[in-house]
């Protein structure tokens, strides 16, 4: 509402709420030297107009709204001005009380609490830069109790700004949780990021990886095959194609969690983007391209070791690889993911065993209780894969195309 709509006074919270901003700071009175101030930004907070000893008028703060609601400023501004009245200075007031908690120590607090949780490494860094990047710099240094919803939200509008949606929308998740951290510590009662989703933006519509349908394949398998990269670089690229794998877990695979006799991808819970084991059968063409990559690199750490010690191969490198086999911009690591999953759910291959191999979570009751690896149906499906790849490179005829519809339906 705007100021001029207000009819009575004291200010009702209800009016106070409704408030409307103005292109600049203004003040309303409320009681007894009591003003509430409404700043551009649409931040609300109480202001005690009072005289100090030598006479001069001067303005004391009593908090922010609805942290402190209407009745507890004047419970304070009465208070205030008694110690006024008997020749106090309220500019000195409050000084030797201990300091206001910061938003950035319930962050913090928060933060350490998620790593004590065994979240992924991925995870991790993405709550710390979201924290160093974007939360802390616009609210770390605002006491906890004087945070606003207006505050909350422009921390994410400035996320919102540069178009990081998934970064935003997490970063709502994330601030609510850290207030309802805070409530449950006794911390402040209310949580100024609980409504946040409302006045969230609309991301624009997803933009796939570039990816590859079936008819695109046999050119392209061609092309790789004729690559010249390094035998490092051309393995982590076979490796992601025949595994539906993310490129990330490709770059970071140890050697421990390869088992060749068994052609069995084990990768740990802590390296996994939903925080859970995962089993990746290999397929036999992979299997003498791994043994090959182990007399190189078999004594290090990683299957793909970067330049420099302790060190993985550059995230930019796979993609630079198909880049060099002529396909810039129609193909990237991770869409390779969507041709898998595009080709074998067209050839009648079970939802649930692609969903598993591309290491998706099934959504609802479904999947909190489907715990299934499905390791023995996907090692022959990522076979069926590997070797239809193989027969579309040398060029499919009509005959085998019938004789692997016919392994789908077997």
């Amino acid at each position: 509402m705007k100021r001029k709509q207000i009819k009575r006074r004291p200010l009702a919270d209800t009016v106070l709420e409704k408030l409307e901003p103005e292109a600049s700071e203004y003040r309303e009175h409320d009681s007894n030297g009591l003003y509430f101030r409404v700043k551009p930004n649409g931040s609300k907070s109480w202001n005690l107009r009072y005289k100090r000893p030598n006479g001069k008028w001067a303005w004391k703060g009593l908090g922010r709204f609805p942290q402190v609601s209407g009745r507890s400023a004047r419970e304070k501004a009465d208070e205030m001005m008694g110690i006024a009245a008997d020749g106090g200075d309220l500019a000195d007031h409050g000084k030797a009380e201990a300091p206001a908690v910061l938003f950035k120590a319930v962050a913090e607090d928060w933060y350490s609490r998620k790593q004590s949780e065994a979240l992924a490494e991925k995870s991790l860094r993405l709550m710390r830069d979201g924290l160093d990047k974007d939360l802390l710099p616009s609210l770390g240094d605002i006491p906890l109790l004087e945070v606003t919803r207006a505050d909350c939200t422009s921390a994410i509008e400035k996320i919102e700004d540069r178009g990081a949606w998934h970064i935003a929308k997490k970063a709502r998740g994330w601030l609510k949780n850290m207030f309802s951290l805070a409530i449950a510590q006794g911390r402040c009662d209310l949580n100024p990021a609980s409504e946040l989703g409302h006045v969230a933006r609309k991301a624009p519509p997803t933009v796939h990886h570039p990816h590859l349908l079936e008819d695109e394949l046999p050119a392209f398998l061609r092309a790789l095959s004729r690559s010249n990269s390094l035998y490092t670089t051309r393995a982590a690229v076979y490796m992601v194609l025949l595994t539906a794998s993310r490129p990330g877990m490709v770059r970071h695979a140890e050697w421990s969690e390869v088992d060749l006799d068994n052609a069995l991808w084990s990768v740990p819970a802590e390296k996994m983007k939903k925080s859970r084991d995962h089993l990746a059968p290999l397929p036999a063409q992979l299997i003498p391209i791994l043994k090959n990559l182990e007399e190189i690199t078999g004594l290090g750490q990683y299957l793909f070791p970067g330049s420099r010690a302790n060190d993985v191969l550059s995230h930019t490198t796979i993609n630079a690889a198909l880049s060099r086999a002529g396909y810039k911009g129609k193909l990237v690591g991770h869409g390779s993911r969507h041709t898998a999953s595009t080709l074998l759910n067209d050839h009648g291959w079970r939802r649930g065993y692609v969903d598993m191999q591309l290491s998706h979570a099934q959504k609802g009751v479904g999947g909190v209780y489907n715990k299934a690896k499905y390791l023995k149906q996907r090692r022959v499906m990522m076979q069926w894969y590997a070797d239809y790849l193989d027969v579309l490179q040398a060029g499919i005829t009509a005959e085998q195309k019938e004789q692997f519809a016919l392994k789908v339906m077997g």
